[in-house]
């Protein structure tokens, strides 16, 4: 026996969750279909009894109506509890696939697009939603048929038999819709999938797409996907539509055969003119056999979503264990061997680094040297291939999560600070508090807001920390001041920038260095350095060349070689970043201890972020997670 599948799995978690409500849902369709069946036989007594003039038809009519009122309370009751069922199966699944997709590694999530994982989360999570539901509807829809058919056997034996003799070319039209159906609705949910990712990319570029006026090659890109979605759509009503007509041919034909042989009963004498109402009664249920092919189609529909829901879902979790920090510790970080491989591509070889703690290092590099995958691999934001990376001595990777995240803190070049509908700017900042420190005060906040220079932009707001994100627009560099106050107010033991200053001017960059340098507890800081004057006020610097270190050593031994003062050389800024080619500034070149004799030939640090090669650098912040 095959192991179940990933989808399976989910959906099987789908019904366990919602047991209550399912169980609800199949007793109230049980139950009413138990009053379909007992309409038929009691109205064809009652109509015995009417036309003989009998005694107690009155007691039989208003069995009747007792039954007709049952069955339309029992088909509203489960009109009610197969949407509670549905939307809490779609939100127990929802909050499955963004559990897994939020405990992966960042490069693992990465492979899936913002909006190839909005399709999954919205639309495929609310078709996989419906299984439940769609389950015991299915059950419970066989059972009336076949109750039907048992019922036409007791009135006639022969009923039956005519019925029975065209079911087999049913179950064949079935048997053919469950599999056409599933193919062509995967195609169709997976062309979905490539609209909107192509749509949300199309949405993050908006301001690129308008300057260079291409928005109708941009519209051509995303709507592409649309012509395979209008052939397997197509396709998918086609072989609904096939089927339904198919039966809606073969059942009613059925439905007449059973009423004709019933007639010849009652023109013979054999059945009354109330078993032929009831024999009629029964072979249009029993002809409702064909209506299982909604729930049919709905489980399909369901899985076939439930695979591309699955795959979030079942993204591998990264470990963590039960280990403890020492109390004394100083934010020692060692990195053993570390060696970091995506899609056969090394970006990270043999890497091996002692951190002393509360030191500042610079990490430079040319672009795709592996800085971020550095940065990364630093706080564990993602595990090595290779290699092990201790704080204090201790495996990051034996660290609880709390306890790792309580002791890291990052900032980014574009960091996330939406908080939700109700986050305020203080909220923003406040929520890069690590876990187990408690919520952070309004001291708190402002400190860490001026030690990244934002404090300042904060109070011109209009209710200034209590002003609302989504009434506070900023630009890049009061998001990146931003960012960094939340690293500050979560700063524990080991803080990591990735290229979180590339858009300060000179004067705020010298404020943070002077906020990093006075931090009041002992913190080490890794910074992603593309400016002379960052790496020159670093203890050491962490010289990064094709995965490899090259050397690990103070700003002014390493500005002896050209080659190192080439590579900000190559991170220059062009007239595109806002700054002029060889635009050398004073303050750069005295920044370096030992300048060369010639300090116009280092162009003034580039302005833009860069990122290593195949590991952009995940815009969250670690110690608020």
């Amino acid at each position: 026996m095959a192991p179940p599948t990933g989808s399976d799995r989910l959906l099987r978690g789908a019904v366990r969750h919602t047991a209550g409500t399912t169980v609800a849902l199949f007793a109230c369709s049980v139950a009413g279909a138990a009053c379909s069946l007992a309409v038929p036989a009691t109205a064809g007594r009652t109509l015995d009894l009417l036309l003989h003039q009998r005694p107690g038809a009155g007691t039989w009519l208003l069995c009747v109506a007792v039954l007709l009122t049952a069955e339309v309370l029992l088909e509203t009751a489960s009109v009610l509890l197969t949407q509670l069922t549905n939307a809490r199966a779609t939100a127990w699944i929802r909050t499955r696939a963004l559990t897994g997709l939020l405990r992966t590694a960042p490069h693992r999530a990465s492979a899936h697009s913002g909006g190839d994982v909005a399709a999954r989360l919205c639309v495929n999570a609310s078709d996989s939603g419906t299984a439940p539901a769609a389950l015991a509807t299915f059950v419970s829809s066989v059972l009336a048929p076949a109750g039907a058919l048992v019922a036409l056997a007791l009135i006639d034996l022969r009923l039956a038999l005519v019925f029975v003799a065209g079911l087999p070319l049913l179950l064949l039209l079935l048997r053919a819709f469950a599999h056409q159906s599933s193919d062509t609705v995967g195609r169709y949910q997976q062309a979905q999938g490539a609209v909107a990712a192509r749509l949300a990319e199309a949405l993050r570029g908006a301001r690129t797409i308008a300057a260079a006026d291409t928005v109708r090659r941009e519209e051509e890109r995303v709507l592409a996907p649309l012509e395979d979605m209008a052939r397997h759509g197509t396709r998918m009503w086609l072989v609904h539509g096939r089927a339904v007509a198919r039966s809606g041919v073969l059942l009613p034909l059925l439905t007449t055969a059973v009423v004709a042989v019933a007639g010849t009963g009652l023109a013979s004498g054999e059945l009354s003119v109330g078993a032929l109402l009831a024999a009629s009664r029964y072979a249009a249920l029993a002809a409702g056999i064909g209506g299982i092919a909604a729930p049919l189609g709905t489980l399909v529909r369901a899985r076939s979503a439930g695979r591309r829901t699955a795959e979030l879902a079942d993204l591998p979790a990264m470990p963590h264990g039960s280990a403890v920090l020492p109390a004394d510790g100083t934010g020692g970080l060692e990195l053993r061997g570390v060696g970091v491989v995506r899609d056969g591509v090394p970006l990270l070889t043999d890497v091996t680094l002692t951190v002393d703690g509360g030191s500042t290092v610079a990490v430079v590099g040319r672009s795709g040297a592996g800085k971020s995958t550095l940065a990364a691999v630093a706080g564990r934001l993602t595990d090595p291939d290779a290699g092990r990376v201790l704080l204090d001595g201790v495996d990051l990777a034996e660290l609880p999560r709390a306890a790792l995240r309580g002791a890291t803190a990052y900032a980014f070049a574009r960091p996330v600070l939406d908080g939700g509908p109700a986050a305020t700017v203080g909220s923003a900042v406040a929520a890069g508090i690590g876990p187990g420190r408690g919520p952070a005060t309004a001291a708190e906040i402002v400190r860490a807001a001026t030690a990244a220079g934002a404090d300042t932009f904060i109070r011109l707001l209009p209710r200034g920390y209590d002003t609302p994100l989504d009434e506070a627009p900023f630009s890049g560099g009061e998001s990146q001041r931003l960012g960094l106050a939340r690293a500050f107010i979560g700063a524990g033991r080991l803080m990591i920038l990735d290229d979180a200053m590339s858009s300060l001017d000179t004067a705020t960059e010298r404020q943070v260095e002077l906020a990093l340098s006075t931090l009041p507890r002992p913190c080490t800081k890794l910074i992603v350095a593309h400016r002379v004057s960052t790496a020159a006020r670093a203890d050491r610097v962490v010289w990064l060349e094709a995965g490899r270190v090259r050397r690990y050593a103070p700003h002014h031994r390493l500005w002896e070689d050209p080659d190192y003062r080439a590579v900000f050389r190559a991170e220059a800024p062009t007239p595109a970043d806002g700054a002029f080619p060889g635009a050398a500034t004073e303050a750069t070149a005295a920044s370096a201890p030992h300048p060369p004799s010639k300090p116009t030939a280092v162009p003034a640090p580039a302005a833009r972020p860069s990122r290593s090669a195949g590991h952009p650098a995940p815009e969250v912040l670690g110690a608020g997670e």
